[in-house]
């Protein structure tokens, strides 16, 4: 009589096989990431956090009424030393839905190396990318396809390549690894908690308008997260990174 594994149990096999797959790439991270510094890498973390309209303005939509409103997009990267000394970009998303930018990166690569020298650029791995199956024992220096699409931009190994840099891609399930996303946070609090103080009110004889200065809001935000917040962020992610080649090796 054939013998049928519990479907449950099933899961819980592939799962396991799957986690082991992921640690083994986050070991990769870490150790291509420790030589890159330790041969004066300067690490810095490049992506990106989407702004919809009603975080801005303070709409509630709680009703169940949805209208579909604009989302903007945000890039810009940081490190220990603080924001990059970069104009961030902020880009409405359905023209990116139409047209990828596809010469941001290389800006943002020439300004980096014109600051820092040679730098290891870290950014994260999106999620379609995470859902492929775990190949066999396949070592490599670190998980990096050929190019990676953010949301809003391309970016390409070569191009980092080109101008002195190293491009990691960060396993999603580690994403905790990045500051950015404590960054990002950040400028939403400051956005939600700050909001009021950025807007003005102008009532007529019929309409109520409210003009919310996006791009004050926006810059204010940025500002406050100083080269002291930051160090902040890195060293915590610092400490995880030396527990897990510790507990990974």
């Amino acid at each position: 009589m054939p013998h049928f594994s519990s479907p449950l149990l099933r899961n819980v096999i592939i799962r396991n096989l799957f986690d082991g797959f992921k640690r083994k790439q986050c070991l990769q991270y870490l150790k291509t990431l420790r030589t890159l510094q330790y041969d004066g890498f300067t690490t810095i973390y490049f992506g990106e956090t989407d702004l919809p309209e009603s975080l801005i303005t303070g709409e509630d939509f709680s009703d169940g009424c949805f209208m579909p409103t604009p989302t903007w997009c945000v890039v810009h990267a940081g490190g220990s030393q603080g924001w990059v000394p970069w104009k961030y970009r902020m880009l409405l998303r359905d023209e990116l839905c139409i047209k990828q930018e596809d010469s941001l990166f290389f800006e943002f690569c020439e300004v980096a190396q014109k600051t820092y020298g040679k730098c290891a650029i870290v950014i994260k791995e999106r999620r379609q990318q995470d859902e492929r199956r775990p190949k066999e024992d396949k070592e490599s220096e670190a998980h990096m396809p050929s190019v990676i699409n953010l949301t809003s931009i391309i970016c390409c190994p070569e191009v980092a390549k080109s101008y002195g840099h190293k491009l990691l891609s960060l396993p999603s399930p580690y994403n905790y690894l990045n500051p950015l996303d404590s960054a990002w946070s950040s400028l939403k609090w400051f956005i939600i908690n700050n909001r009021k103080k950025f807007s003005l009110q102008s009532i007529d004889s019929v309409y109520s308008y409210q003009c919310i200065l996006f791009s004050d809001l926006i810059s204010k935000g940025i500002e406050r997260i100083t080269p002291s917040k930051w160090r902040t962020l890195t060293n915590k992610v610092r400490r995880w990174e030396n527990y897990y080649l510790g507990k990974f090796s």
